[in-house]
């Protein structure tokens, strides 16, 4: 395994260190800008979005022992899009403490329907199964109202919108990273430290409780941990699909079950692997952006419809 782990690493370094340069042909007039205030920085964010996604995602896989668990199982991508929804359709233009009031809405939206599965998962009682479900309509009932939101926007609010909701790395400057950087770090460190109690997990609830663990704690700490992370990641990107659910299998299937190693390579194959998608979508269409989300999705569908097919069989 120690070979197979030297190898993913050293293949997520070259893929972060090439990213930067893969793209149309750079002029040499606006090189220097077009690399270090659009292409850098569009890595520095894929790098801590991605890297966010997919240790989210392993960690949620691991806490409802189900290859299929996502974050947006949690109805956080549902409540960010509500959330910029309607600050888009209020025609907020303005900031508040230096944020952008979209992205603040879309914070407050997605951090809300978390808290409230969170609040869920409190009982003694709870079932993990129950907090599925209770994802589930959360995010209807957030995307119902989404739709209802679109009939009061007029055609240029929606188109918006919808750009909004396809996911995108900010293009310009450093401001975004920093802003973001901090809400990252306190997810990502805080879920890494409940490593070695998720390492239990992978005999069930049962027997993580027989250990010693506090699986209820466990459980909160991990689910409102998460919900800040992604939360952050689709407030300032909108909702960037499928990366927390094929990262954590890609190393699962490489590396093996193994949380202490499962989650922190999550991380750094989490990273390499959205700033892959992000160079990708420079190419595709020459001269026009497209929407990274749109690349994650079309490389994740595929495995969703194979996951969903091995399971039933």
């Amino acid at each position: 395994m120690r070979t197979r782990l030297v190898v993913m690493l050293a293949v997520c370094a070259l893929v972060i260190a090439v990213a930067p340069f893969i793209g149309p042909p750079m002029p040499p007039d606006a090189r220097d800008f077009i690399l270090w205030q659009l292409r850098i920085p569009r890595t520095l964010m894929a790098l801590v979005v991605g890297g966010t996604l997919s240790l989210v995602g392993a960690v949620y896989q691991s806490l409802f022992s189900n290859p299929l668990a996502a974050p947006s199982t949690i109805g956080t991508t549902a409540g960010a899009t509500l959330g910029a929804l309607v600050a888009i359709v209020l025609g907020a233009r303005t900031a508040l403490w230096g944020l952008p009031l979209i992205t603040g809405a879309a914070f407050a939206g997605a951090l809300g329907v978390s808290l409230l599965v969170a609040a869920i998962a409190a009982g003694r009682n709870v079932r993990m199964n129950d907090l599925v479900l209770a994802g589930i309509a959360f995010s209807m009932a957030a995307g119902a109202i989404s739709t209802g939101v679109q009939f009061s926007a007029d055609s240029a609010e929606l188109l918006t919108a919808m750009r909004w909701t396809m996911g995108h790395l900010p293009q310009v400057g450093y401001q975004n990273i920093v802003m973001l950087l901090p809400i990252a770090a306190v997810s990502v460190v805080g879920l890494l430290t409940l490593t070695r109690a998720l390492e239990v997990f992978i005999s069930g609830e049962e027997h993580a409780e027989s250990q010693g663990v506090n699986v209820r704690a466990v459980r909160m700490a991990s689910i409102g941990l998460g919900a800040l992370g992604v939360a952050g990641c689709v407030a300032w990107c909108g909702p960037i699909a499928f990366v927390e659910l094929i990262v954590p299998h890609i190393v699962r299937r490489v590396l093996g079950v193994s949380r202490r190693v499962l989650l922190p390579c999550s991380v750094v194959v989490g990273a390499s692997f959205l700033v892959l998608c992000d160079a990708v979508a420079r190419i595709i269409f020459p001269g026009k952006e497209t929407p990274v989300g749109l690349v994650t999705a079309a490389l994740g569908t595929p495995l969703l419809i194979y996951l969903v097919a091995r399971k039933s069989s």
